[in-house]
């Protein structure tokens, strides 16, 4: 009993979404983007408003000029999950957002994790968004706000949150409540274009400002002009640790502490595969594009980086607004406002923007989230169909009859903006964020190696156990058949799970004691020798299984190795997260299972859903219903 208690249990966690007919206005669409296109909807989505909230902190605290080698690393790492992202997306015949692709393809319990994760992304980047556009205002104005609530409220603020409550930011997010839930928004793509524009010129701006006002020696910095800085200064806010001085101040853990946060600023490659259906020529320009506009970003980060960190000794950095008191540092101060006006307006780059509040640029964010989309696919509701799924509750689904917006969802997301934004720095919404884009990928990373080896075919039960009697005889080392099987893809996916494990295990150890290891400490060294031993063994346990044949017009190279190191990368990222950002991560993670195990995974997709339960995966080049 309690054996088929738990198999039923197993089953409604992997059961599959099936998806719907492709919609006339999809159908319309298909082949109709180039390279080109793909190119400029990743550089879009990816070069946004990352880089002006988040520079300056992982300048001065985390990396210092060093910052521009995380920006490698993170970089890099993006590339490995985009080409693994490729394929998971190639598995699913139309468009569509990668909670669909992750429900319809691994399971309920993946496409909840995806799409209660992406939830919590789009609710943090509404509240980080609203945070910088008060800063860069209030630095606009002379810091007088931040001023007169910090000697107010930080002595009785505590040191796990911001030095004192933003209620400007607040203020901003309540507004956008209140203009979103009562009139609505109209789309104007037009303006998006500018504030891209706009948001490029100044990018382009501050990089040539570094080249012209740049210093080399401030790549070379000492105790000793650490200490004169210190006795010079008269700047309003306080010089920022040392470290060790010179080009990495911070050491490796620096870098990848700094990687682990920049990661977020190249998010966004999965906008090029949820898309990847009107590609005119899929297994070409997709591939293209993601490297293409990674490497775009990344020139683009590194530029601004470097000329900030030249411009100013990192120590020295603002954290708040770091690119407006530069250009007071090298006695530019009227640049700054229009470098200011040129941040408003890309904090304000999205693809929907209210004619109402266009001088209201942070409001952006929840029209862009919850607003009806046009033609493309992944501006789907996420909400409201997570709650169509079954997901989420029912009053998610309430909309607002004169105005067509989803105004209970609209109302809990935004006030959990709020919150947010009000009570937490920047700098630790960012870290949830992008703990939360490596653990997506990380779960994308996972399975495509295991969807490679899992068998297509249905089989039936005499079949399995004829199959399943005749693998206990054979080696794991020979397979006896060429196509996968039931047997070969547990086996695969049992080896995958524990790769899993090992590769955490060997990076909390090499996170938490690197000198030991590579100094030759007999303990950790020998711990983590064996455990590359076990990992090279098991990884040749997968290779050994048979790939599944069937057709996808991309297929990530070098399998199984590729994704194992995308999820290694990925998993030693992770742990140089904070624990107060560890701890953020668990309480909302926590929440999330707790509505799924008390009601998502107790309510059907639809009446027959039993139907659509069985555990093959579904056919690449078939049609769905």
């Amino acid at each position: 009993m309690l054996l088929q208690y738990a198999r039923q249990f197993g089953q409604k966690l992997v059961r599959r979404r099936p998806l719907g007919p492709r919609e006339e206005t999809e159908r319309h669409t298909v082949g109709c983007l180039d390279t080109l296109d793909l190119v400029v909807i990743g550089v879009r989505r990816m070069l946004g408003a990352g880089v002006h909230i988040l520079v300056g902190a992982v300048a001065k605290y985390i990396a210092g000029p060093a910052i521009v080698l995380s920006f490698l690393v993170a970089a890099l790492s993006s590339l490995l999950s985009g080409l693994c992202c490729i394929e998971f997306g190639a598995r699913v015949p139309r468009s569509g957002s990668m909670y669909l692709y992750s429900y319809s393809i691994m399971g309920q319990v993946y496409g909840f994790i995806i799409g209660w994760n992406r939830i919590l992304s789009l609710t943090v980047g509404t509240a980080c968004i609203a945070w910088a556009w008060s800063y860069t205002f209030d630095s606009l104005i002379g810091n007088h706000i931040s001023q007169a609530l910090e000697e107010t409220f930080s002595p009785y603020m505590p040191y796990y949150l911001a030095k004192y409550p933003s209620f400007f930011t607040l203020g901003l997010v309540l507004l956008l409540l209140g203009e979103t839930t009562g009139s609505g928004s109209s789309v104007l793509p037009q303006v998006n274009k500018v504030f891209m524009g706009i948001n490029i010129s100044v990018l382009s701006f501050i990089i040539v400002s570094g080249i012209i006002k740049g210093d080399l020696h401030n790549w070379k910095l000492t105790e000793q002009d650490y200490t004169l800085n210190t006795s010079e200064s008269k700047d309003i806010y306080s010089l920022g640790p040392l470290g060790s001085g010179g080009f990495v101040p911070f050491g490796l853990d620096g870098i990848l502490r700094g990687a682990a946060l920049c990661f977020y600023m190249f998010i966004g490659f999965d906008s090029i595969v949820t898309t990847g259906e009107r590609a005119q020529n899929p297994q070409r320009s997709i591939p293209i594009s993601i490297v293409v506009s990674v490497l775009i970003c990344f020139v683009v980060y590194f530029g601004v980086s470097a000329a900030l960190t030249l411009m100013v000794p990192y120590y020295q950095i603002h954290p708040d607004s770091p690119f407006l008191q530069a250009f007071l540092y090298v006695g530019w101060g009227p640049a700054r406002y229009v470098v200011g006006v040129g941040i408003l307006c890309a904090l304000s780059s999205r693809e929907r923007m209210p004619w109402s509040l266009l001088l209201l640029h942070v409001l952006t964010p929840l029209c862009f989230l919850f607003q009806p989309p046009e033609h493309h696919v992944h501006h789907v509701w996420l909400i409201y169909t997570m709650e169509e799924d079954g997901l989420l509750f029912r009053f998610l689904a309430r909309i607002n009859v004169r105005t067509r917006t989803h105004i209970t969802a609209i109302m809990i997301s935004g006030k959990l903006a709020g919150v947010l934004a009000l009570l937490f720095h920047v700098t630790d919404l960012m870290d949830l964020m992008s703990l939360r884009s490596l653990l997506a990928n990380l779960v994308v990373d996972f399975s495509v190696l295991v969807l490679r080896y899992h068998s297509d075919q249905n089989l039936s039960k005499n079949q399995r156990t004829e199959e399943e009697t005749e693998m206990q005889l054979v080696s794991l080392w020979f397979p006896p058949s060429t196509i996968p099987t039931r047997k070969s893809g547990q086996i695969a996916y049992g080896c995958a799970s524990m790769l899993v494990l090992l590769l955490t295990i060997l990076s909390l150890i090499l996170a938490q004691w690197p000198s030991q290891v590579f100094s030759g400490d007999p303990v950790l060294t020998t711990v983590a020798v064996l455990l590359l031993l076990l990992i090279t063994g098991v990884t040749v346990i997968i290779w050994r299984q048979p790939q599944s044949p069937t057709a996808l017009h991309f297929r990530v190279p070098a399998l199984p190795v590729l994704p194992l190191v995308s999820i290694f990368v990925n998993v030693y990222l992770m742990v140089h997260m904070t624990t107060w950002t560890w701890v953020l991560f668990g309480i909302w993670m926590g929440i999330g299972f707790a509505i799924y195990f008390g009601y998502g995974i107790r309510h059907k997709l639809e009446e027959n859903s039993e139907q659509h339960s069985s555990l093959h995966l579904p056919d690449a080049g078939q049609k769905h219903p």
